[in-house]
């Protein structure tokens, strides 16, 4: 039986009679890594638990937001969280709260990536003037203070939807993923594949799309996932201070409702703690995808049994 040139390189791997063909070796190894890797997997169940509650929880939210008499009844078997000084029950708050935060988390982070992904590659591989151009633009979005400038775009706008509180957001959050994606576009333009395309003729377009992006991609999802742990708490910020959209629910709307209804001064933690419980969840959940795909890119990272050989 032959053996696979990879596996007899390694002194360590043992050969096996019913050893798989080589070319399922590394999908199967990619899996094992993901498996073993608990940080990922943690954040991928409470991630996916909150993505379940704003998909499909939400639509068990019907008259969430409907005012009734029953005012600041503590958690029972009719209101599994209470209800606020209005009589809105709090758990259908927060099923409705979970899709609006989550959907500003998801837009912000789409477009804020896809600005800083577009700025990143074509400055770093065109250089030059156009380099130099989108470099300033970077810097002078980077030295402003993040969440004041938020505030006063969200004044100045005044149309306060989700739409536009995630766009807000990811126009003040591009930046810092740009200087980091044209630093390793400036590595790559200068690879032999890289070199051997420009000789081909391949196109400038197509050269930075087919040759150099897909070596960016793992950078880009961890760009995303933290800006989307970024425009989640941006969001709560910016509603705790009664300058998000307080119509449609969101968990930072709900804070900003808790306080003005002076809920910690009359003992209700069931209004106030279960949103900041769910965006602390959240954010917990992202930060571990975050440093489980650290740990699949970057052996050095791997805490496993086994995970560096």
């Amino acid at each position: 039986m032959a053996v696979p040139a990879s596996a007899s390189s390694s002194s360590s791997a043992a050969v096996q009679p019913d050893a798989p063909d080589a070319a399922h070796e590394p999908a199967r190894a990619r899996r094992w890594r993901l498996s073993r890797s608990r940080k990922l997997t943690a954040g991928l169940l409470i991630v996916g638990f909150f993505a379940l509650l704003a998909t499909v929880g939400a639509a068990f939210a019907s008259g969430a937001t409907t005012i009734g008499d029953d005012v600041l009844l503590a958690p029972s078997a009719g209101h599994w969280l209470g209800t606020t000084d209005t009589g809105q029950d709090v758990f259908k708050l927060l099923l409705l709260g979970s899709r609006g935060s989550l959907l500003i988390g998801v837009v912000a982070a789409s477009a804020a990536v896809a600005v800083s992904t577009v700025i990143g590659v074509v400055g770093g591989y065109l250089g030059g003037a156009a380099d130099e151009f989108l470099s300033l633009l970077t810097n002078v979005v980077l030295v402003l203070p993040g969440l004041p400038l938020v505030i006063m775009i969200t004044d100045y706008v005044g149309n306060r939807s989700l739409l536009v509180i995630a766009l807000v957001i990811a126009f003040t959050t591009w930046a810092a993923p740009a200087r980091v994606l044209r630093s390793q576009v400036l590595s790559l333009r200068s690879r032999d594949y890289v070199a051997a395309a420009k000789v081909s003729g391949e196109r400038t377009w197509r050269i930075m799309a087919f040759e150099i992006l897909p070596n960016l991609i793992p950078i880009i999802a961890s760009q995303f996932v933290f800006g989307l742990v970024l425009a989640i708490l941006t969001d709560a910020g910016l509603a705790f201070l009664g300058l998000g959209n307080l119509d449609g629910r969101t968990w930072g709307s709900m804070l900003y409702f808790a306080q003005n209804g002076q809920a910690l001064q009359l003992g209700a933690w069931w209004w106030f703690v279960p949103p900041g419980a769910c965006i602390a969840l959240v954010g917990t959940g992202l930060s571990l995808i975050n440093f489980g795909l650290d740990e699949l890119l970057n052996p050095r990272l791997r805490t496993w049994k086994g995970a560096r050989s």
